[in-house]
C-alpha cells in the first residue's frame, strides 16, 4: 500500500514509547521505531501534540500572548459595547420599556392636582425646550430620585421632603435629565443585565429591572457629565446652583449612614468635589427661585391624598 511520504504521516499516541505514526486517510495504520529514531529522520516527522494544535503550531508563549490580546480586545468590547448599544435603541423600545418599569411603582404615584402644575412649572423652567421629558413624584419615604427608559424621570417624596429649597429640586431634575440626554440609563441597564433588556422577557423581569436602576451607582464620568448638563439647564434659567451644591453637601455628610443604601447615594455617588463644582458654577447674576412660595408648598404637598401601598415590590 506504499510508498508513503512524509508529509502522510500523522503523530499517534504521544505517551507510547517509542511513539508511533499513523497515515492520513488509512485508518488503523500504524508505523513504529523500535529502536533510536536517527535525527535526520526525526526532523521529519510529525510531532506530538503536547499543548494542542495551536499552541503546538506556534509555541506555548506566543500563544500565550496571542490568547492575551485576544483576551484584553474582548474585554475592551465588553466595556464599551453598553454606550454604544444604548445610543443604537430604538425609542420607541425605551418608551415601551419605561412604561412596563414605571408600572412597577403601583399605587404610590402622586397626582394631587395643584402639585402636578407645580411640577410642571419647574419642569418647564428647567427645560422648556423638551416636552417629551415627563416627570412625577411617587410617595416612598426615601431620598432619592431615578431615571426611566423613554425620558422618565420619577422623584420620591422622601426627597420632596428632605430638600429645603425648589432649587435643589431642579438642580435634581437638572441631573436626571443629563443623564436622559447621554444615554447614561440604556447603558447602566445593559451594562448590568446584557440584551435581556431589549431582546423579550421584559414583562415577567420587570421588577428586576428596575431595581437594578436603584442598586447600580453611575459611573464618575456619567455623573460629571450629568452636573455639567444640569449647571447648564440653571444658568440657562437663572436658577443658582448654590442650593444644588448643599444638597450633595448635606449627603455627602450622611454616606456612611445604613438608612442611606437605598438612598440617592446609592445610585449617584456624592463627593466633595461635586459639590464645589456646583458651588464654583455661582455667578454675580440676578437668580430667580425655581418656584414661588405657593407653588413649592404645593410641590412639597402632592403626596398628601396619596395613601401608597404596604408592600412595595421592589
Amino acid at each position: 500500500s506504499g510508498p508513503f511520504a512524509f508529509a502522510d504521516l500523522v503523530a499517534g499516541d504521544a505517551d507510547m514509547t517509542p511513539p508511533s505514526f499513523g497515515i492520513r486517510r488509512i485508518p488503523g495504520w500504524k508505523i513504529q521505531f523500535a529502536d533510536h529514531v536517527p535525527a535526520a529522520i526525526a526532523a521529519r516527522l510529525p510531532r506530538h501534540a503536547r499543548y494542542g494544535r495551536v499552541v503546538d503550531r506556534f509555541g506555548l508563549w506566543p500563544s500565550v500572548a496571542a490568547f492575551g490580546v485576544v483576551a484584553a480586545l474582548l474585554i475592551a468590547g465588553v466595556l464599551n459595547a453598553p454606550p454604544l448599544l444604548a445610543r443604537m435603541i430604538p425609542s420607541s423600545v425605551e418608551q415601551r420599556i419605561g412604561t412596563i418599569m414605571i408600572g412597577d411603582f403601583g399605587r404610590n404615584g402622586c397626582a394631587d392636582p395643584a402639585g402636578e402644575a407645580a411640577l410642571q412649572a419647574l419642569l418647564q423652567r428647567i427645560d422648556p425646550d423638551d416636552a417629551a421629558i415627563e416627570v412625577s413624584v411617587v410617595k416612598l419615604p426615601m431620598v432619592n430620585a431615578v431615571t426611566l427608559p423613554g425620558g422618565r424621570i420619577v422623584i420620591f417624596d422622601g426627597l420632596l421632603a428632605d430638600a429645603k429649597s425648589p432649587d435643589e429640586v431642579a438642580g435634581v431634575i437638572g441631573h436626571e435629565i443629563g443623564h436622559i440626554r447621554h444615554h447614561d440609563v440604556m447603558e447602566s441597564l445593559l451594562r448590568q443585565l446584557g440584551l435581556s433588556v431589549v431582546l423579550g422577557g421584559l414583562e415577567g423581569h420587570v421588577g428586576g429591572y428596575t431595581n437594578a436602576l436603584l442598586a447600580t451607582a453611575y459611573s464618575r464620568g456619567a455623573e460629571g457629565r450629568a452636573d455639567g448638563y444640569a449647571i447648564d439647564l440653571m444658568r440657562e434659567a437663572k436658577i443658582s446652583p448654590q442650593p444644588t451644591a448643599a444638597f450633595f453637601a448635606r449627603l455627602g455628610k450622611g454616606a456612611g449612614k445604613a438608612e442611606r443604601m437605598l438612598s440617592y447615594l446609592a445610585t449617584h455617588p456624592v463627593s466633595a468635589d461635586r459639590a464645589a463644582r456646583f458651588r464654583a458654577a455661582v455667578k454675580p447674576v440676578a437668580y430667580r427661585p425655581a418656584l414661588d412660595a405657593t407653588q413649592w408648598h404645593a410641590l412639597r404637598s402632592i403626596c398628601r391624598a396619596t395613601k401608597g401601598e404596604q408592600g412595595w415590590r421592589f
